[in-house]
């Protein structure tokens, strides 16, 4: 099948699901009518079959109390679930109470991932057991709102191929590696630095020292990456001079220098 064909059939399956879920919006459909809509979207956009893969009202025991979940994803390879999928009324709001309960059930299930849905909004989460367990938003997306070409993208990931290839663990690698704590220990190594130099130097012909570069990068980040800022070792190139001269580190006690200002 070539590209264009495929493209043109995503394009179709995307607007039914569009038109399923907003035939319940307008009526402000109950909980049970949206998880059936759901359900049926996991198996005609994203390629599961509903009576192998799906489990529905799907038990989990916990101290003193069982509860149950609206869906599990059962691969064939395996009795345990590859990831829950707790679903709210399609005009509920997601909130974070929302996803503390369908954490919880991940969590006591000892399932890793968790998908948050009300039929338009879609969450996806990567639960980290450690004490205490740590939820992790990796991707949403708005079925209704969204860029058809996004939304491609964000139902392949939950699709059943991506699942049965292991495609979750993957993304929870990526995601891992790309924490602001490592790219920023990427962009502020002395190489990065001196590169960066340089290619303004080229492109502008007008030369800055690293420290203005420090400044120029502490600029772009937001309050999140600025306090983590402080936990990176900053070392910068050495000043161009006819003795060459170590390089000069700027631990995390020290000040990074503030953004200059232009006049």
């Amino acid at each position: 099948m070539s590209k264009s064909i495929m493209d043109k059939n995503t394009r179709k399956s995307l607007t039914e699901a569009r038109e399923l879920i907003d035939g319940i919006v307008k009526i402000d459909a109950n909980e049970a009518e949206t998880r059936r809509r759901v359900e049926h979207l996991f198996h005609f956009l994203m390629g599961y079959d509903e009576f192998k893969h799906l489990t529905r009202e799907y038990t989990v025991e916990n101290p003193g109390d069982t509860d149950y979940c609206d869906f599990a994803i059962v691969l064939e390879e395996t009795k345990h679930p590859a990831a829950l999928i707790e679903i709210k009324r399609v005009t509920t709001e997601l909130a974070p109470k929302h996803i503390k309960q369908a954490a919880g059930y991940a969590i006591n299930a000892g399932c890793e991932w968790v998908i948050l849905t009300n039929g338009q909004h879609w969450q996806l989460f990567h639960i980290t057991f450690g004490k205490p367990p740590e939820t992790t938003l990796l991707e949403q997306w708005n079925l209704m709102t969204d860029d058809f070409q996004d939304l491609a993208g964000k139902f392949e990931i939950i699709g059943y191929k991506n699942l049965k290839k292991g495609g979750l663990g993957q993304l929870w690698l990526k995601s891992s590696v790309l924490i602001p704590h490592n790219v920023l220990k990427i962009i502020l190594s002395e190489n990065s630095i001196s590169s960066i130099r340089r290619e303004l130097k080229r492109t502008t012909d007008v030369s800055v020292t690293p420290e203005e570069i420090v400044g120029a990068v502490r600029r772009l980040l937001n309050e999140s990456a600025i306090s983590e800022l402080g936990n990176i070792k900053v070392s910068l190139p050495s000043k161009a001079s006819k003795k060459s001269k170590p390089p000069v580190p700027i631990s995390s006690t020290q000040t990074i220098p503030p953004a200059i200002e232009s006049n």
